[in-house]
């Protein structure tokens, strides 16, 4: 597959960017240093009012606070153990101004040695302050995240994160959408998987009802993370998204591919699954040729394997020297016209009270490898209330039938009953019949592709 990655690691936009809206920040309200006894006590007591309000600056925050901006604006100055001082500091911001003064500096003085732990302290003080400037919030915000997501603290870097969203951050780089993804990778990492995968379709749904694109590497990741992790039925409901608004022949083969790695399919099934490459334009390796005739059995529905021996070749894909098909090629066409000459009777046989489910159920497979879809859907339909059927098979091809006929919406509800074995493999069926009916949204098809499917699991 072409979009498979097996990195599980977390992927975290903040961390790639490295704290790219810049790492200075400047407090608006940090107080000048002062020698002037007498003009300190005149603001003393301007500050004690203002502390009954939250603001002002305390004279221990004072005491501590002008030696150590002295320090960090001296040129070479030596930072050693300027850790402790700086925590000395962080215990003596009570006011609003302190906070956000305080929390500047050891922002800055943090950046300065390198400490993430210090620069997220000092921009939560900051926040804390409520001085923020409002064309400032959403970047403190997205920087709070960035720190508290290196330190793993993921509940609080979703937070951070959250509000950075709900102030409508944005960068040359960053874009809402990112910002989306962003949070569903930050639960992902913690393998909070069902919470991840909720907030991604969420965030899809939000867009497509505000008008927006969405990004094709959302339906991506989502495939990705829940195939590398094997959850079930969520892979397939994320693939059915995806090609459900990006239908080209690489996704669906990728779609298809990913079914088939994931599940160890009975002939039966892998037959219906190449069908369903066929259709779609997926067939593109020899081998994918290969696997579909042996399924199919040139001896069993030479007219299908014909056909797709013919387009094979057409196409490119098959070359001529390959002896396996060359075979299965002869054998269809020596099997051609006396399957045909038996149809007839095959339908009279079937059609006959008390025939047996064996007949019926060949003579749906017969008409269905020859394109008779209303004969093969009216003989799957029989097939099902005879006892000893195997439903899901027969389900699946009467939905592929019903496909046939162009009749999808009761190919949904058909394909919707399957369960088992089959069940992703109905779910990629009733992503093409979507397709094909034109004007279903994503979610509308993953909301019925997985409506008969078990609850989510994980490994």
């Amino acid at each position: 597959m072409t979009f498979l990655s097996t990195r599980k690691t977390r992927s975290n936009l903040a961390l790639a960017i490295a704290l790219a809206t810049g790492t200075a920040v400047t407090a608006t309200a940090i107080f000048p240093a002062e020698a002037n006894a007498q003009r300190r006590d005149r603001d003393r007591d301007r500050d004690s009012e203002q502390e009954q309000d939250g603001g002002g600056y305390g004279d221990e925050f004072r005491a501590v606070y002008t030696p150590l901006d002295e320090k960090l604006k001296a040129e070479g100055a030596d930072l050693t153990g300027i850790e402790g001082e700086l925590r000395q500091l962080s215990g003596l911001l009570n006011t609003n101004d302190e906070k956000l003064a305080g929390g500047s500096l050891i922002f800055n003085a943090a950046s300065k040695i390198e400490n993430p732990e210090l620069q997220l302290l000092g921009m939560e003080m900051m926040l804390s302050s409520g001085m923020v400037p409002a064309d400032q919030v959403g970047r403190y915000n997205f920087i709070a995240y960035q720190l508290a997501a290196q330190q793993d603290d993921y509940a609080k870097s979703r937070t951070y994160l959250q509000n950075a969203i709900d102030a409508n951050f944005t960068t040359e780089q960053i874009d809402a959408a990112g910002l989306q993804i962003t949070m569903a990778e930050s639960y992902f990492a913690e393998n909070r998987y069902a919470e991840g995968f909720d907030y991604l379709k969420d965030a899809i749904a939000a867009r497509k009802a505000s008008g927006q694109p969405i990004d094709e590497q959302w339906y991506r990741r989502g495939v990705t993370v829940a195939y590398e992790n094997e959850i079930e039925p969520t892979v397939y409901e994320f693939a059915t998204m995806w090609i459900a608004d990006f239908p080209s022949e690489t996704n669906w083969r990728d779609a298809v591919n990913l079914t088939r790695n994931l599940n160890t399919f009975e002939r039966g099934e892998m037959l219906d699954l190449f069908r369903l490459s066929r259709r779609t334009g997926a067939l593109q390796d020899a081998s994918d040729y290969d696997y579909y005739i042996e399924a199919a059995d040139p001896r069993r529905l030479p007219r299908e394997v014909k056909d797709v021996i013919d387009e094979g070749k057409a196409s490119g894909v098959i070359s001529e020297s390959n002896l396996f098909v060359s075979e299965a090629l002869d054998t269809a066409e020596g099997r051609i016209a006396a399957d045909q000459a038996e149809l007839p009777d095959l339908e009279r046989d079937a059609g006959a009270d008390g025939a047996a489910l064996r007949t019926v159920v060949a003579a749906g497979d017969a008409f269905l490898s020859y394109g008779e879809y209303a004969k093969a859907a009216r003989f799957y339909e029989r097939s099902l209330s005879m006892p000893g059927v195997s439903m899901d098979e027969e389900l699946t091809r009467l939905g592929i039938a019903q496909i046939g006929m162009g009749d999808y919406a009761a190919a949904r509800e058909t394909l919707g009953k399957v369960s088992g074995n089959r069940m992703p493999i109905a779910q990629l069926w009733i992503a093409y019949a979507n397709q094909l009916a034109g004007g279903t949204s994503a979610a509308e098809a993953a909301a019925t592709a997985v409506s008969a499917t078990p609850e989510m699991t994980g490994t």
